[in-house]
C-alpha cells in the first residue's frame, strides 16, 4: 500500500475529499516527526509507539576494502508495536 492508497481508503471512509484527508495525514506524520527530532515519543494506544533510541559508537568495517572505520554514534528513531497490532497481525 502507498501513502496515496492511504489518503484514499481513509478519506472513503471518512467520507471526506482526498485533499483533506491527505492535508490531514501529512499534519500528523509532520507532528509526529517534529516530536521525534526534539527527543519525545508518542504511543498510539492499542497500535504503539514511536521513540528515539540512542546508538552507540563503534567499529565498521568497509565492505570494498575491508578497512576498520569508526561508525559515530547516532540518535534512530524506534516503532514498537502494541498489542492490539500484534494480535491482529498474528490472527488472534
Amino acid at each position: 500500500m502507498t501513502k496515496a492508497d492511504l489518503i484514499k481508503n481513509v478519506a472513503k471512509k471518512a467520507g471526506s475529499s482526498q485533499a483533506v484527508t491527505g492535508k490531514v495525514i501529512d499534519m500528523a506524520l509532520d507532528e509526529v516527526k517534529s516530536l521525534l527530532a526534539k527527543g519525545g515519543s508518542i504511543t498510539f494506544t492499542g497500535f504503539g509507539s514511536f521513540a528515539v533510541s540512542s546508538r552507540a559508537a563503534r567499529k565498521g568495517r568497509n565492505p570494498q576494502t575491508g578497512a576498520v572505520m569508526n561508525i559515530p554514534a547516532s540518535k534512530v528513531a524506534r516503532f514498537r508495536a502494541g498489542k492490539g497490532l500484534r494480535d491482529a497481525v498474528s490472527g488472534r
